[in-house]
C-alpha cells in the first residue's frame, strides 16, 4: 500500500524533528564510516599490490571480479559468528561490500600511471613509502575517488541490510520497524531521508575529488 504524498510529507517532517532519528542516524553513519575506512584502506592496499604485479593480478584479480557482484548479504551469518550481533557485524558487512570496487579501481588506476613518473621516482631513489605517497596516490587520485564513490554506495547498502536483519538501532532498524508496524508513511519518509543522505554523501566525495580542478580554475 502506498500512502498519499501528504501523509508521507507529514511523516517526513515529523521524522526530521525527532531526536530518535538523529540518534539512529549517528549509529548508521558511524558504522558506514568505519566500514568505508576499513574496506577502503584494505581495497587500496590490495589494488596497489595487484596493479603493481602482473603475476599477482593474473592469479587473483579474476576472483575480485567474480566475488564483486555477489550479494554480500550471504556473508552475514559468517560475520555474526566472527563479530557477534553488535556493531562489528554491521561494519564488517559494509567493509566487505566496499572493498571490491575500491580494490578494482585502485588496481586499474595503478596501471594507468605514466611510466615516466615511475622512472623519475626511481631515479631519485625514492623508497616504497615515497613512491606510494608522492607518485602512485596523486596519479591515481581520480580512479580512487571513483572507487570510493561506488564503495560508499554499497557500504551504505550493506550496512543497512545488516541492520534490518539483526539490530535494535540504526536507520535500517527504523525502516524495518516501521514496516513491521505497518506504518507506511514513516517507512517511505525514512527511505526518502536515506536517499537524500546518500546523494549528499556522494556529492561530498565528488567535491573532494574535484578540489584540484577547482583550485586550478581559481588560480
Amino acid at each position: 500500500m502506498v500512502p498519499s504524498l501528504f501523509a508521507i510529507g507529514g511523516a517526513l517532517v515529523k521524522l526530521l524533528t525527532s531526536p530518535e532519528y538523529y540518534r539512529n542516524l549517528g549509529v548508521t553513519a558511524g558504522e558506514v564510516g568505519a566500514a568505508l575506512l576499513i574496506g577502503g584502506l584494505s581495497g587500496l592496499v590490495v589494488g596497489l599490490i595487484l596493479g603493481g604485479s602482473r603475476l599477482l593480478a593474473r592469479a587473483y584479480e579474476p576472483y575480485l571480479y567474480y566475488l564483486g557482484p555477489t550479494p554480500k548479504i550471504i556473508f552475514f551469518p559468517i560475520m555474526i559468528m566472527w563479530f557477534g550481533v553488535g556493531p562489528g557485524s554491521k561494519v564488517a558487512m559494509g567493509a566487505i561490500s566496499c572493498f571490491f570496487p575500491i580494490a578494482l579501481s585502485a588496481a586499474a588506476g595503478m596501471r594507468q600511471i605514466e611510466p615516466i613518473l615511475i622512472r623519475v621516482g626511481k631515479s631519485f631513489r625514492a623508497n616504497t613509502w615515497q613512491m606510494v605517497s608522492k607518485i602512485y596516490l596523486p596519479a591515481m587520485r581520480h580512479p580512487i575517488i571513483n572507487g570510493v564513490r561506488l564503495g560508499l554506495g554499497v557500504a551504505i547498502i550493506g550496512t543497512l541490510l545488516a541492520e534490518t536483519k539483526l539490530s535494535n538501532q540504526g536507520l535500517g532498524f527504523l525502516i524495518i520497524q516501521a514496516y513491521s508496524l505497518f506504518d507506511m508513511p514513516r517507512m517511505y519518509a525514512m527511505l526518502i531521508a536515506l536517499f537524500m543522505i546518500a546523494i549528499a554523501a556522494n556529492a561530498v566525495v565528488g567535491w573532494v575529488g574535484n578540489l584540484d580542478r577547482v583550485k586550478a580554475g581559481a588560480s
